[in-house]
């Protein structure tokens, strides 16, 4: 079912698109902040004297995130992870989205992060005779973020 206008998105479905390919759906996305500088400016009034505070929007930040994912054998996403930690940024710096979809996977709403990559990955506890899944946390960093 569509949403309709007023509706919330719901937070069950989404993933990570790297250069306009699907690579992954996501366990968890935390820490995607988009946020700018603040430039303020104070002077005086020229008629009155008074003091005046003038705020205005400022240059971009960079920012990071962090996503949770299934521990699989999802190559794209592998050689992304290893190209970001062996430093090869040629490769390591990609244009990537964090799509979220509605209940029929349609996206909805997406994150677009310029120039992205990889600058930690934690594994999960490995554990004998444990039969939970196995996670991957992975910070992304980038250097924009656009939201459409």
């Amino acid at each position: 079912m569509a949403l309709m206008q007023g509706d919330s998105l719901t937070g069950n479905n989404f993933g990570l698109q790297i250069d306009g390919v699907m690579v992954e759906y996501l366990a968890e996305v935390s820490g995607l902040t988009i946020e700018q500088e603040v430039i303020r400016h104070v002077q005086n009034n020229s008629a009155t004297g008074k003091l005046e505070v003038a705020v205005m929007p400022g240059n971009k930040k960079d920012g990071q995130c962090t996503v949770v994912r299934g521990m699989t054998q999802s190559a794209s996403f592998t050689q992304w992870i290893n190209d970001s930690i062996n430093g090869r940024m040629a490769s390591a710096r990609k244009n990537a989205s964090i799509i979220l979809m509605d209940a029929e996977d349609t996206p909805v709403k997406r994150y677009n992060l310029r120039n992205a990559w990889c600058s930690k990955i934690d594994a999960s506890s490995l554990k004998a005779g444990d039969t939970s899944a196995l996670t991957e946390t992975v910070t992304i960093v980038f250097e924009e973020v656009e939201v459409e």
